[in-house]
């Protein structure tokens, strides 16, 4: 009995070292050309918008405003598509990214009354997102959208640094609301922005997908922006919202030997990531404080609030920030 066991031991190692030994090799797709891709994406986006329409839900005060509704447009059906419809605008942004411009169209619902984020800030937001495929059924291809996941009744705030790029360069197109605390503890919100951005795989997860959603997929996403969360990126004690230098809502990374309007000292690192952003060797940190006591300065209380420029000069730049 021992002798048998010991050949059917042997005989399973030996299969399975000759099943290793195989030269099986798995495909793998090498990635592709983003300017290739931006193509398709942008061709299965402009079919979506020319053949669907959209249903909006107007009902002020209640969970359910601005939700919406995609749906195909049914052979003779009379149905204003997304892209020919003009009760709400559709638009589109341009984002160079990769060494090619990127079209990104969004649709806008409701632009909102408060204040927009920037890039970099923090966004409470529902919202709802889909995926585009192409499918073909008894010959005919069509683009269809899968939905992968919902939050109706958002807990916490989303940085716009950490998301797809997509997100960052719609959100500050749209503005917040206002919102009243309920008896029963729960939030209403009202003139909040909204709207639905349609994302071509470059600007979001691109070849290596995420969960359910495959490899180089156009994701489209409808939203409601309730607050912002100003962030500070470099934890420098300034918020990244007020190193915009040029006040257009988006501070960036750019490539070796481009000059970057939010650049202070010429280093090729943006102000937001720069711990010493006007390059004096003395990071932003200590320069916003006071130099007597090593604390943060009370604003309101400094000097050169009022015109006094007897602080040193390598805090002057911050200081006359605060003070706007």
């Amino acid at each position: 009995m021992n002798k048998f066991k010991y050949y059917f031991i042997l005989l399973i190692t030996t299969i399975s070292l000759f099943s290793c030994s195989k030269n099986d090799t798995a495909t793998v797709e090498s990635l592709r050309d983003y300017a290739v891709q931006f193509t398709t994406d942008n061709t299965d986006i402009e079919e979506y918008l020319k053949t669907n329409y959209i249903t909006v839900v107007d009902h002020a005060g209640f969970a359910d405003d601005q939700d919406i509704t995609i749906t195909k447009i049914p052979t003779g059906g009379t149905q204003k598509s997304i892209w020919d419809q003009t009760t709400y605008e559709l638009k589109s942004r341009n984002v160079s990214l990769h060494d090619i411009t990127y079209k990104m169209y969004y649709l806008v619902l409701r632009t909102g009354t408060g204040t927009a984020p920037c890039n970099l800030d923090g966004v409470l937001t529902a919202y709802k997102g889909e995926y585009l495929a192409r499918e073909t059924t008894d010959g005919v291809t069509t683009i269809t959208s899968t939905p992968f996941e919902e939050v109706k009744y958002p807990q916490s705030f989303l940085s716009l640094f950490s998301t797809i790029t997509g997100w960052g360069e719609i959100f500050p197109q749209f503005k917040t609301g206002t919102y009243s605390s309920n008896a029963d503890g729960t939030v209403t919100h009202n003139d909040f922005g909204a709207g639905v951005m349609f994302i071509p795989s470059g600007l979001a997860y691109y070849s290596s997908g995420s969960g359910i959603i495959p490899s180089y997929a156009p994701l489209v996403f409808s939203f409601k922006l309730y607050e912002i969360n100003r962030l500070d990126q470099d934890s420098d004690g300034i918020p990244s919202y007020q190193e915009d230098l040029n006040g257009d809502g988006y501070m960036r990374v750019l490539a070796t030997g481009v000059t970057n309007p939010d650049d202070t000292d010429g280093d090729e690192i943006p102000n937001f990531l720069d711990v010493d952003d006007d390059g004096d060797n003395y990071t932003t940190k200590i320069e916003i404080k006071n130099p007597a006591t090593g604390l943060p300065f009370p604003f309101a209380d400094i000097p050169s609030c009022n015109g006094n420029t007897t602080d040193p000069a390598r805090i002057k730049k911050h200081l006359d920030k605060a003070c706007q």
